[in-house]
């Protein structure tokens, strides 16, 4: 097991040390009395103390502390297809990525609400380069993704992070959340990249991909927020793209876009989980023996049911009409939605510039463009 250190969540035996050495740090008071803001600090502390185990700490904090996200910035959340799962029995969930923390805690929140075996999930270590930042990943079962190798550094990196996910998966019947992608996506096109499920595949003993998918039960989930807390911010690297520049981020640019979406206003959110994929991984597999290209219809069979069960909103699809100058879907909307959306558009980008607002409307409109695909292909 010592080959998984570099990259693992703490073990149980570990995480009362953690906590212990945790309780003073100002972002721990801070996410506390967030959390039980009519409890006194020595309450919590002495609470935290007496947690020996990443499932306790989840439950007792990191639960309530995104119930509280949930209640102050947010208008509730829905789910779909969890009934589907069956409790004690691990998955692989890859899901659209929109938030950096929110996306895999809200996932959790459901797992747990439904009874249903929680994830270890990886988050980018480029996010966790404040060591209590680190701490709290680690005591939130996260993984790490090493990010900036070298060709043979990710390599290596690649296969023991597939290794590790077998082994939660198989060994310790743990979940598991990866996104369908490196890093979040900023247009809102949501599209699986093959490199992920290369990835998967490393572990493989078995003679194909295709059997080895099947093993470890892929999960895709849809998680769509009416409003997107970060969508300014990730604006400029929209604007760096359309100039085709390089973008490089600011120093604490991932830590403000991290807070930012905990913080920020969402209303409404859902999260849909499909089908366990299985007989559609057969019909891949008959006939087709070439595994890139197996590989390229299982990254198509992840996105047809990632955009299929995303839940539009309002928000959706008034950007699209606003964009397409059009008043197609303004059945599915008020006139007060599109004001308070348009005014959303004017405080968040506060500018301007067409590329800016076009990039921000787009985000909005392009789950409605992806959905049209499939609604046109059936008609």
């Amino acid at each position: 097991m010592l080959k998984f250190d570099t990259i693992r969540p703490y073990y149980d035996s570990e995480v009362n040390e953690a906590l212990c050495t945790s309780l003073n740090h100002p972002m721990m008071k801070a996410m506390m009395q967030f959390t039980f803001p009519n409890v006194d600090d020595e309450v919590w502390k002495e609470q935290l103390k007496r947690t020996h185990s990443i499932r306790d700490f989840q439950i007792n904090f990191v639960y309530k502390s995104i119930k509280k996200v949930l209640e102050t910035t947010s208008e509730g959340l829905t789910t779909s297809g969890f009934e589907k799962l069956e409790p004690n029995t691990s998955y692989l969930f890859i899901s659209n990525h929109r938030d950096i923390i929110l996306d895999t805690s809200l996932l959790n929140v459901s797992l747990y609400d439904h009874g249903l075996v929680m994830t270890a999930s990886a988050i980018g270590d480029n996010l966790v380069k404040k060591e209590f930042v680190l701490k709290l990943s680690k005591l939130n079962r996260n993984f790490l993704v090493q990010r900036g190798l070298s060709p043979r550094e990710l390599l290596q990196s690649s296969k023991l992070m597939s290794e590790y996910m077998y082994h939660l998966l198989s060994k310790e019947n743990r979940s598991v959340w990866i996104a369908q992608r490196e890093g979040r996506t900023k247009d809102g096109n949501d599209a699986t990249h093959p490199g992920v499920l290369k990835m998967l595949a490393m572990a493989s003993d078995e003679k194909n991909c295709i059997d080895y998918f099947k093993k470890i039960k892929i999960v895709p989930v849809s998680i769509s927020y009416e409003y997107d807390p970060t969508d300014a911010l990730k604006m400029p690297q929209l604007l760096a793209q359309a100039k085709d520049e390089v973008y490089i981020k600011d120093k604490n640019e991932d830590f403000i876009t991290l807070l930012s979406g905990i913080i920020g206003q969402k209303k409404r959110i859902h999260i849909h989980v499909g089908d366990v994929l299985d007989n559609e991984l057969d019909e891949i597999a008959f006939g087709n023996d070439n595994t890139n290209k197996q590989i390229q219809a299982v990254a198509q069979l992840i996105d047809d049911s990632i955009l299929q069960s995303y839940k539009l909103w309002p928000t959706n699809y008034i950007a699209y009409d606003i964009l397409n100058n059009s008043s197609t879907f303004s059945n599915l909307y008020t006139e007060k939605e599109k004001q308070l959306f348009e005014r959303r558009l004017e405080l968040r980008i506060n500018s301007d510039n067409d590329t800016l607002k076009e990039g921000f409307l787009a985000m909005y409109a392009n789950p409605v463009v992806n959905k049209l695909k499939y609604i046109n292909a059936i008609s």
